[in-house]
């Protein structure tokens, strides 16, 4: 069971940047959420992230193709394999009736859908406030990335036992954008290195312009009044 379920007092979600902690007391009812996956194992994610979005929260997942299934490759191979000869009970014939999703973000997808009750009203807007992608797609790369400590592979998943990605897995049975998104992610990171620089850069700046500065008594006096002394 998630640690969740035990001490509700602890965040659901954290800053993916290393220096914060306790950003937020609680993931629900941000605006808009958006959940870096890569490194997260499938279930754990999945059941989080189903509890949020029925309780109403936006959420927006990222780098699907980078999520953790506990087992090996050839053991997840099996158990897909034994999901697509699912069919319709009443016809089999119907193959249609059933789809079985071969991207990353579609098979996040419907993890998720099967942790909801989808049929219902309630639960259908609650899978409208979910996006899944492969990679990070614009605007995403430009807002700030959560991760779910209870969900990281690090930290749940015993070093000695087996995993394997999503995305291998997802290539193995017809998803054939796996390289695309691979050269889309080192441009990507790229463009990001640039940016961090240039932000980190204009922070010093910053701060060297603030122990520069020189204010009058006047001024001093004003922003003691407001409070920013």
């Amino acid at each position: 069971s998630s640690d969740l379920s035990r001490d509700r007092t602890r965040p659901a979600f954290s800053c993916q940047c290393p220096g914060i902690h306790g950003a937020f007391a609680a993931m629900s009812f941000q605006q808009q959420v958006v959940v870096d996956c890569r490194g997260h194992l499938l279930g754990r994610l999945a059941s989080v992230i189903a509890k949020e979005i029925l309780n109403g929260q936006h959420v927006v997942l990222v780098r699907s193709e980078d999520v953790v299934i506990s087992g090996s490759l050839y053991r997840n191979k099996l158990k897909y394999a034994a999901f697509k000869t699912k069919t319709m009970n009443t016809n089999p014939r119907h193959t249609g009736a059933i789809k079985h999703p071969r991207s990353p973000a579609k098979i996040l997808w419907r993890t998720v859908r099967g942790m909801v009750p989808h049929k219902t009203p309630r639960g259908g807007a609650a899978m409208d406030r979910l996006k899944s992608f492969e990679g990070i797609p614009h605007p995403y790369d430009r807002k700030k990335r959560m991760v779910i400590p209870s969900c990281l592979k690090v930290l749940r998943l015993r070093p000695e036992r087996r995993f394997c990605r999503l995305g291998d897995l997802s290539s193995e049975y017809g998803w054939k954008h796996g390289s695309l998104i691979e050269r889309l992610e080192k441009q990507r990171k790229v463009k990001s290195e640039v940016f961090y620089k240039k932000k980190v850069a204009a922070k010093r700046a910053k701060a060297d312009a603030l122990k520069s500065v020189k204010l009058s008594g006047e001024d001093q006096a004003i922003l003691a009044k407001a409070g920013y002394a």
